[in-house]
């Protein structure tokens, strides 16, 4: 755990991803990405020189067997307020809409539910679990399938939002996560969604890992070109 908050401690101070008299929702899925960063978070705020506010907020997609409970005992464990956010995404896109490939409509439904409630209670900070391994997928996704050398960013102004957007587990390999989130007991509440692992981006995540496997230091590059911007040499 002292690797995780060192490394987030240092993402946010270097990068001003959270100042004084902030006041920071994390978004919290039930999974070990979002979980860990909400108790990072809270370990953080007990010692970092930065005086924030704390809460989570939670979407709920409207799937009935979701262990709800699990999201709210951890909450209550870490004396961080929980936002559930009602929604009946899941009926609109399984049941009215019939989606054979919902996940594009889910996400951008999910966001803007997030954005709206994190809005509505008055903060202007959101932070998203989206870790180092993610960057790397999101920039081959976008290669692949829209033709776009593009990745998440660190810190996203939405201006007709006015709230950032920050992800402070960026530079966090997700295998740090990982042993982090077992050696914590950190719990996760699985996902009943029925598109979960059967997703495009379990597609890429497998074709990365093949590159990883065939060549052991195409990571490491991978991780160092999203971080060298201005490093780019296109035919125009």
């Amino acid at each position: 755990m002292k690797r995780i908050l060192g490394n987030l401690r240092k993402t946010i101070q270097e990068n001003n991803l959270i100042n004084d008299k902030d006041r920071v929702a994390v978004g919290v899925s039930g999974g070990k990405d979002s979980m860990l960063l909400l108790y990072s978070l809270k370990k953080l705020q007990n010692f970092i020189p930065i005086d924030f506010e704390l809460e989570a907020f939670f979407v709920d997609l409207g799937f009935s067997d979701f262990p709800i409970n699990i999201i709210e005992d951890f909450c209550t464990s870490l004396d961080v307020p929980l936002n559930i956010v009602k929604t009946t995404i899941s009926e609109v896109i399984f049941d009215i809409r019939k989606e054979s490939s919902p996940c594009s409509l889910c996400a951008n439904m999910r966001k803007g539910a997030l954005h709206d409630a994190v809005i509505k209670k008055g903060f202007n900070k959101l932070a998203l679990g989206h870790h180092q391994d993610d960057a790397v997928e999101t920039l081959f996704m976008n290669m692949i399938y829209t033709g776009r050398i593009n990745t998440f960013m660190m810190d996203t102004y939405l201006s007709r939002a006015d709230i950032h957007v920050i992800r402070p587990f960026i530079t966090t390999a997700e295998k740090d996560i990982i042993h982090s989130t077992k050696a914590n007991d950190i719990p996760i509440a699985k996902n009943p969604c029925p598109m979960d692992k059967n997703t495009k981006r379990e597609e890429i995540k497998f074709l990365l890992n093949d590159f990883y496997h065939n060549f052991p230091e195409s990571r490491k590059n991978f991780v160092t070109a999203i971080n060298n911007p201005n490093h780019v040499q296109l035919i125009k």
